[in-house]
């Protein structure tokens, strides 16, 4: 482990990655404790109007400016992290946890039950993904804790695959032969040996899911999904803004390079794990 975190500690884009994943989850876990305890840590409330001037430009009482009633968009950006971002981390460990169950059992047990658990796979993976977590969604009815659950059902079946061809290397090895002459039990195994040397290859594979997850949740929210007005989300922002591009440019593209920044951030520490893995 400790060879793995020095070589990216060479690799730049890790780093920064690293640095833009740990602003965001920061950012995240503050805002989302300060709201549950009912503490404003931002400079405006996120629906505070009139903080200034209309659509006023950016500036040093207005980082990221005002929208067209006042609100200080700095303050509502901050305020929408939490939702965004652990919608991406939630539903990414959420499709981690079942794929390496699934791809797990499917692996070690075989026969008719790795083919029925596969075919079960195969069936949703085929699915087409957006188009059905509209449907549960608009099914659910517009929220976070919905837009989560309708990608948590669709999510999953990418890294059951993987798991499971993952878990098929590891189960021709020698060790888990003896595991099995010593009579060691199959969920045994599964638990003790089979998931414990696949996870890390697993969770690169998820880092890199994490921005997927928001990009895909972003657009979901842009199209009316997620919280309703005047709660702030990334995406709604976008699409609420998207007429002002030409008149108030700050008001759709600070949004959209927010998402912009917290996508490329988990791919380049996605990709910096795994060329440490594979360098190491």
């Amino acid at each position: 482990m400790r060879s793995v975190l020095a070589i990216m500690g060479r690799n730049r884009e890790a780093k920064i990655g690293a640095v833009i994943v740990a602003v965001f989850l920061l950012t995240a876990i503050v805002v989302g404790i300060a709201t549950a305890l009912g503490i404003t840590v931002t400079p405006y409330g996120p629906v505070q109007t009139d903080t200034g001037p209309k659509l006023a430009p950016p500036s040093l009482s207005h980082l990221f400016g005002t929208d067209l009633l006042g609100r200080d968009v700095f303050s509502r950006i901050i305020v929408a992290t939490p939702n965004d971002v652990s919608v991406g981390v939630g539903v990414v460990a959420f499709a981690l946890v079942v794929g390496l169950i699934i791809g797990s059992i499917a692996a070690v047990k075989g026969g008719l039950l790795d083919e029925l658990l596969m075919r079960f796979t195969d069936v949703v993976f085929a699915l087409p993904a957006l188009v059905i977590a509209m449907v549960i969604a608009v099914a659910l009815g517009p929220g976070v804790t919905n837009m989560m659950i309708a990608l948590m059902i669709i999510w999953w079946p990418p890294h059951a695959r993987l798991a499971r061809g993952e878990a098929l290397k590891v189960s021709h090895q020698n060790y888990i032969r003896s595991a099995r002459l010593a009579g060691m039990g199959t969920w045994k195994i599964i638990f003790r040996h089979v998931i414990p040397n696949i996870f890390v290859i697993m969770l690169v594979y998820a880092t890199l899911d994490v921005g997927t997850v928001i990009l895909v949740y972003a657009g979901l929210s842009y199209l009316g999904l997620s919280v309703k007005p005047p709660a702030p989300d990334w995406g709604e922002m976008v699409s609420a803004f998207q007429d002002y591009l030409i008149t108030a440019p700050w008001l759709p593209i600070v949004p959209g390079l927010i998402i912009s920044i917290g996508v490329i951030g988990f791919s380049l520490l996605g990709d910096g794990i795994r060329d440490a893995l594979e360098a190491g």
